[in-house]
């Protein structure tokens, strides 16, 4: 896995969306489009408020959400609100091409098949997502493939529910549809990720991060993320 180790979450931010501006005007030369799924969180949403600076195809850009709390339509807790304010106030990108989990749906079950219908329909069957930004949970989480939960085991569907966590079920991607990606870009800020980083880096399958695939995986970490692997001499970059 490239590991690249800055300053702070703001350098994270502006890095990883360079990356991610990179990577969309080599998928649009390619293929006519870039399909890129994000994650939540404070600094996600500073990247794609970065991104919205960069030189980017917009109108081939589609949205994906990696994961959502299953919460009603604007809701604080919905990533999806954030994912709007971020780029719908700030970059040209068509609002159709956001495309949001379906977690206010009666059947949740449906949902997840109705979403993987809009993947498919985007990246192909398999899907092949063109990136996938992915954040690390102080309990070693990414997307809302968390600790214990059955999600962890699915291997038949590209997009799945989650049981209770932080009082709320989550829909999310799967290992098989992350792992196909051509790219996968890891962004995490703050100390008190720093215990897991070494886990994911060494692919402990004892975290839920752990089996993501390392080949085509960036990690962008700011020095209080990364303060044991500099505590122990490891490279700040591989």
């Amino acid at each position: 896995m490239k590991t690249e180790i800055l300053a702070d979450s703001d350098a994270v931010a502006v890095r990883a969306a360079g990356i991610v501006a990179s990577e969309a005007r080599c998928a649009f030369a390619a293929r006519g489009r870039f399909v890129m799924a994000v994650s939540g969180g404070r600094t996600p949403w500073q990247m794609l408020r970065a991104l919205a600076r960069e030189d980017v195809p917009w109108a081939g850009v589609h949205v994906l959400q990696v994961d959502e709390r299953v919460a009603p339509a604007g809701d604080p807790d919905r990533n999806l609100t954030h994912l709007r304010e971020s780029l719908l106030s700030h970059a040209p990108i068509p609002p159709d091409h956001i495309h949001a989990m379906p977690v206010e749906a009666a059947d949740l079950d449906q949902a997840c098949r109705d979403y993987t219908s809009v993947i498919n329909a985007l990246s192909g069957i398999p899907a092949v997502l063109d990136l996938v930004h992915l954040g690390l949970g102080p309990d070693g989480h990414t997307a809302s493939l968390v600790p214990g939960d059955p999600v962890c085991d699915v291997r038949d569907a590209e997009v799945a529910l989650t049981g209770l966590y932080q009082n709320r079920r989550r829909m999310t991607l799967t290992y098989p549809v992350l792992n196909r990606s051509r790219n996968i870009l890891w962004v995490v800020t703050g100390a008190e990720k720093a215990p897991m980083l070494p886990r994911l880096l060494a692919g402990d399958p004892t975290i839920p991060a752990g089996p993501i695939a390392h080949g085509n995986a960036f990690l962008l970490a700011d020095v209080p993320a990364a303060s044991v692997l500099v505590l122990g001499s490891a490279p700040a970059t591989a």
